[in-house]
C-alpha cells in the first residue's frame, strides 16, 4: 500500500495539527488501499499542546523533509550469507533471487563484506591458468560434500589445504605432480583410486556416482584418506570443489554502506562509483537492513504527501516541489504549489480547515474518534476565535454545534479555557513569540514578507514591544523580507495591535492608520487570513 503523509504548514498551529490528525484518520477509513499518516513540520505551540493533552490525541510525528531517503527505495527482502558459507551456496542464492551481490555477515549478524558476481568471475579467471590450490584457504570436507550434494564414504570431516587434481593421466605418471594431502578427483578407475590412496591423497572424490569397491574403501581407511562420492562428472565435480571454499575468501571486505535515513541525493554518486553499483543499508549495529542499487535510483517513485491548511511552497515541507502531492484541503488563498498531474484540491472560504474535515466525516456517515473530535473542535474555535472572527461562517457554527453535541461539552467554555491556558507567554523569548505562528507570503514581484500572529487575553504583551520589534527586524534581515509583522490579537477586546518592520509606510497606507510608537492599532481585526494578509498582499 502507498504511504501518504498528511501535513499542514511550518510553525504549526492548532488547526494545522488537528486537520492533519483528523483528515489522516478519515482518509484511512474511506481509502483502505493507502495508508495515511499525520505529520507535523515543527513543534506544537502552547495552545496546541493544551489541546493534545486535553483530548488525549497522539501528536503527529515530526517530518523534517519529504525528500526521498534510502529506506523509501531499498529492497528489504535481502538475502545474506555467513562468512563461512561455501561460495557455491552464495552463487546459487544470487541466481535464485536474481541479485548481483549478497552481503556477508559474521556470527552476530554484523556486516563484514559483500560477494558480487565480479568476485565469482575473478575466481574462475584466477584458477584458469594453474592448478587450483587451497593453501591460502583450507576447505572442509563437509563443505565439499554439501556443494557436491555427495556422500562421505570414508574418513571424517576435516580441512584440507592441498592442490586439486582431476586424474585423466595414466596411473604410472600420477606421482609426478601430486603430493600427499592433495585433493584427487577420479572416475571409476580402481587402479587410479588405489594409486591416489598410496600417494597419500588427503581427499579422494569419486565422480559419476560410481561407488568404489569395498576393498578400496578399506584401504582408504587404513591410510587415513577421506573418500567422497560425487554424483557429478569429473569436470563439474572439480569446479564445484573450487566453490566449496568459504565465501570470505573472495568477498569485498569493505562494502559501501549507507543509513536508511540518508537522502538519495547524497548517496547516488557513491553508488555509481563502486563496481557493483549498490550499497548496503545498515542499522547502528552495522546489521544489514536492505540493499539499494543503481536501478533503484533511476526514476524512483517520489514520496506522497497530502497538504492541509496551506498551499504555499514556503510554508510547506522541505522538498515538496519534488514530492507527489495527492490532494490539497485548505481554507486560505490558492498559493504557489504546482503539481504534475491533476489532483483533488479544495480551497473553501470557511473559518478553519478543521471545518472542512468534519464536513467530510458527516457526508460519509462517519464519526471521528473522541480524541480526534476534540482536536477538531479546538481547531475551529482557535481559528475563529471562539466563533468571533470575521472569517467565521454558518458552516463553522454548524460544525461546532455538531462537535459540542458529539462530545457532550460546552464549546464556548471549552474555547475560553483553551485560550486562557495558552495566553501566558511570559516564559517565551521574543524569538519564540515571533516564530510561534509565522507564515511567509510571496508577493507579485517575487519578494517575500512574513506575518506572525499570537492571541492573548489582555494587552500585557505590548510591554515587550521593543524586544519584539528587534526580533522582527532580525527575522526580516535574515530572510530578506520586505516586511515582517506580528499581530498581537486580544480576544477579550476583539482587536489587534500590529507590530511591523520594513516597508511600514505601505502598511500604514493599506490600513489607513498611522503607527504610534511602532504599533498600528487595528480595532475589530482578528483574522490574518481575511483582514490582514489580503490587504498587505494587495498593497505590495
Amino acid at each position: 500500500m502507498a504511504y501518504v503523509y498528511v501535513t499542514g504548514h511550518r510553525n504549526p498551529d492548532t488547526d494545522t495539527i488537528a486537520s492533519a490528525i483528523g483528515y489522516a484518520e478519515y482518509k484511512n477509513l474511506v481509502d483502505p488501499d493507502n495508508t495515511y499518516a499525520a505529520a507535523r513540520l515543527g513543534e506544537p505551540n502552547a495552545q496546541t499542546r493544551w489541546a493534545l493533552e486535553k483530548s488525549g490525541a497522539e501528536p503527529p510525528k515530526l517530518l523534517k523533509h519529504i525528500m526521498l531517503r534510502v529506506k523509501d527505495v531499498m529492497k528489504t527482502d535481502i538475502v545474506v550469507a555467513s562468512r563461512d558459507d561455501p561460495l557455491r551456496n552464495v552463487g546459487l542464492a544470487m541466481a535464485k533471487n536474481d541479485v548481483s551481490q549478497i552481503p556477508i555477515v559474521d556470527e552476530k549478524g554484523t556486516l563484514i563484506g559483500i560477494v558480487t558476481e565480479r568476485n565469482l568471475a575473478r575466481m574462475y579467471i584466477r584458477e584458469s591458468r594453474e592448478a587450483s590450490t587451497f593453501a591460502g584457504t583450507p576447505v572442509s570436507v563437509g563443505s565439499m560434500v554439501e556443494v557436491l550434494e555427495g556422500e562421505l564414504l570414508a574418513g571424517e570431516d576435516k580441512e584440507t589445504s592441498g592442490k586439486l587434481w582431476v586424474i585423466s593421466m595414466s596411473v604410472d605418471s600420477m606421482g609426478a605432480s601430486m603430493e600427499p594431502g592433495d585433493i584427487v578427483v577420479v572416475g571409476d578407475r580402481r587402479k587410479a583410486q588405489e594409486k591416489a590412496i598410496e600417494l597419500g591423497a588427503g581427499v579422494m572424490v569419486v565422480s559419476n556416482g560410481r561407488r568404489p569397491d569395498d576393498e578400496v574403501l578399506r584401504l582408504a581407511e587404513e591410510k587415513g584418506v577421506t573418500v567422497i562420492l560425487s554424483p557429478l562428472d569429473s569436470y563439474v565435480t572439480s569446479r564445484m570443489i573450487q566453490l566449496s571454499v568459504p565465501c570470505w575468501e573472495v568477498m569485498n571486505p569493505d562494502p559501501l554502506t549507507v543509513s536508511p535515513d540518508d537522502l538519495l541525493s547524497d548517496i547516488t554518486q557513491q553508488v555509481m562509483e563502486v563496481h557493483y553499483r549498490a550499497a548496503v543499508a545498515v542499522d547502528e549495529e552495522r546489521r544489514p537492513l536492505g540493499i539499494v542499487t543503481r536501478t533503484d535510483l533511476l526514476n524512483p517513485e517520489p514520496r506522497r504527501v497530502l497538504l492541509v491548511d496551506h498551499a504555499e511552497v514556503g510554508q510547506s515541507v522541505p522538498g515538496v516541489e519534488n514530492a507527489q502531492i495527492v490532494e490539497i484541503l485548505d481554507h486560505h488563498h490558492i498559493g504557489d504549489i504546482e503539481t504534475n498531474t491533476p489532483i483533488a484540491a479544495t480551497f473553501d472560504p470557511v473559518g478553519s480547515t478543521a471545518t472542512l474535515v468534519v464536513e467530510r466525516y458527516r457526508r460519509s456517515g462517519l464519526e471521528p474518534e473522541r480524541p480526534t473530535a476534540m482536536m477538531l473542535l479546538a481547531a475551529v474555535l482557535s481559528d475563529t476565535v471562539i466563533l468571533n472572527s470575521p472569517t467565521t461562517t454558518d458552516r463553522d457554527r454548524e460544525v461546532v454545534k455538531y462537535l459540542e453535541e458529539l462530545l457532550g461539552l460546552d464549546a464556548e467554555k471549552f474555547g475560553m479555557e483553551m485560550f486562557e491556558s495558552s495566553s501566558d507567554v511570559s516564559g517565551l523569548s521574543a524569538k519564540q513569540i515571533v516564530e510561534r505562528d509565522a507564515k511567509e507570503y510571496t508577493l507579485k514581484n517575487g519578494e517575500k514578507m512574513s506575518i506572525s500572529q499570537i492571541e492573548t487575553v489582555g494587552p500585557g504583551l505590548l510591554s515587550r514591544k521593543d524586544e519584539l520589534v528587534a526580533e522582527l527586524e532580525k527575522k526580516r534581515e535574515d530572510n530578506g523580507y520586505l516586511l515582517s509583522a506580528l499581530m498581537v490579537t486580544d480576544i477579550t477586546r476583539g482587536g489587534t495591535e500590529l507590530l511591523c518592520v520594513g516597508e511600514r509606510s505601505i502598511v500604514e497606507r493599506a490600513f489607513d492608520r498611522k503607527a504610534e510608537d511602532g504599533v498600528i492599532d487595528l480595532p475589530g481585526v482578528m483574522s490574518r487570513k481575511k483582514q490582514v494578509a489580503p490587504k498587505l498582499l494587495a498593497a505590495f
